[in-house]
């Protein structure tokens, strides 16, 4: 089974047991670079996979939570080549595969190559690159596929019915669904329409769809549930982590 693949298994495994798959964001080294495998260890263990952002200094998907966590991540030192030597170090303490949420500046100046061979070291299974439009995408896409690790693509409300089609064919891993238009950490719950939007994603992809946004409480684990495969929680979490809460329970409960 390639990296990619994983994802998609872990993925569908949890919907074969009757369960929303649940995808948790956390800032790489975010409150205390000291504490990031095992925080990443405890949300990995109720996570079915893990999306670790690449501390950024301008993350435009990103609202204020996640830019904070961003901006904090970077003044204590946090980079790839320190993610990196965190994970290979963690070996087999973290169980769900790994999904690596980047701008592309932190990606190129790295190397593709080099870049898809440490993934697959330290069990990162596939990236998403929020500023890397499809039409720009090959190079990197084909150094992480000779390497078997996916680029998982990004879909939302408003793309066309003959883009989507295409986006969805091209993603590895699962299909991301973005659930609105705008950044993450909204508080103004999910959309009206969402429902309709999910059945269409998910009956043009051969592969999961997760969908990612605004998803904070069960309830909106359960809603989007109903219509995707998998529920995406980000800003909800670090906001868990920026008061010292449990981040295991937090998760958890999204499940009741």
């Amino acid at each position: 089974m390639s990296a990619h693949e994983r994802l998609t298994a872990a993925i569908r495994a949890a919907n074969d047991n009757g369960r929303t798959a649940l995808v948790p964001f956390i800032t790489a080294g975010y409150p205390e670079p000291t504490e990031f495998i095992a925080t990443l260890t405890a949300i990995a263990a109720v996570g079915d996979v893990v999306e670790i952002g690449i501390p950024f200094s301008d993350p435009m998907a990103d609202g204020m939570t996640i830019q904070r966590s961003s901006f904090v991540a970077l003044q204590k030192g946090v980079s790839l080549e320190w993610i990196f030597k965190q994970l290979e170090g963690a070996g087999d303490a973290i169980d769900a595969p790994l999904v690596m949420m980047s701008y592309l500046n932190p990606l190129l100046a790295f190397g593709y190559a080099n870049l898809a061979k440490r993934a697959v070291g330290s069990g990162v299974c596939g990236f998403i690159v929020p500023d890397l439009p499809f039409e720009e995408s090959a190079e990197l896409r084909d150094a992480l596929e000779a390497q078997g690790v996916g680029l998982i693509q990004l879909v939302t409300p408003a793309t066309p019915d003959v883009r989507l089609k295409m986006l969805a064919d091209a993603s590895r891993g699962f299909v991301y669904a973005v659930t609105i238009t705008g950044v993450t950490g909204g508080d103004s719950g999910l959309p009206d329409g969402l429902a309709g939007y999910l059945d269409k994603v998910a009956g043009l992809s051969e592969l999961p769809v997760c969908a990612g946004f605004g998803i904070r409480e069960a309830a909106d684990v359960a809603n989007v549930g109903k219509h995707a495969a998998g529920a995406i929680v980000g800003s909800a979490l670090v906001e868990v982590l920026e008061n010292n809460a449990d981040p295991g329970a937090y998760l958890r409960s999204l499940r009741s």
